[in-house]
């Protein structure tokens, strides 16, 4: 057995302590360098991540930044829709207004052409009728004038217009005892085209009846006749 006080066995020993005491320390060093390498690929990862956390953070921030203006501008937008959507409806009725109103004054103006045009044709008529009625006053005019020595009298109204004007009729030659002596009816146009007996000098008590036969036959020569007749009637 050898002596561990061998010199030789004493410096293997030492040899081989030492290496591996060197391979331990090549371990730890590779050991301590992965480590390393790893504790900074660490801090990389983390303060990479970091970044990137704080640049998201930023990014959020940001975008609730633009939401929150993106709401009021849609707040805004909203309150402005309303306005507008309050105005559209207040110039809509307005207008429906309008609308009723124009059909309102059409219908007033419709009514009224139609009242012009009655009142036209009514004038037309009336103007006829009193052109007739001109005719028969001018046509007794020259039978009772002429003939009978009747003499016609304007006392009131204009001379193109009849309705409302009145006429007397002068008979004479009634009295034997006085041709001279006047006897006097007086009549008018009513605004209806109608003749109408005013009066009479001296009173006949038949002229109403007399008048309602001049309306039936609107034969105003006949009417006079028959006045003439009361007349020299009443004399006698």
């Amino acid at each position: 057995m050898t002596s561990i006080t061998d010199k030789n066995i004493i410096d293997g020993f030492a040899n081989a302590m030492e290496e591996i005491h060197n391979k331990q320390l090549k371990a730890y060093a590779e050991i301590t360098e992965a480590t390393t390498q790893r504790s900074q690929s660490h801090r990389q990862f983390v303060k990479s991540a970091l970044d990137t956390c704080l640049e998201k953070c930023e990014n959020d921030e940001m975008l609730f930044d633009s939401i929150e203006v993106f709401k009021k501008d849609l707040q805004h937008k909203n309150a402005s829709l309303k306005d507008k959507q309050h105005a559209i409806a207040e110039m809509t009725s307005d207008i429906e207004q309008k609308e009723i109103q124009k059909g309102m004054i059409i219908q007033k103006i419709e009514k009224l052409k139609e009242e012009q045009a009655q009142q036209k044709e009514f004038i037309e008529s009336q103007y006829k009728a009193n052109k007739n009625r001109l005719k028969n006053l001018q046509k007794a005019r020259h039978v009772f004038q002429d003939h009978l020595g009747m003499e016609i009298r304007t006392i009131c109204g204009t001379e193109h217009q009849l309705s409302g004007k009145r006429f007397q009729f002068v008979f004479r030659n009634i009295n034997p005892a006085d041709l001279n002596s006047a006897y006097i009816i007086t009549m008018r146009i009513t605004e209806d085209g109608a003749y109408q007996a005013v009066s009479s000098d001296p009173t006949l008590e038949c002229l109403p009846a007399l008048e309602r036969r001049l309306q039936e036959t609107n034969n105003l020569p006949v009417f006079l006749t028959n006045v003439r007749k009361e007349f020299i009637s009443q004399v006698r």
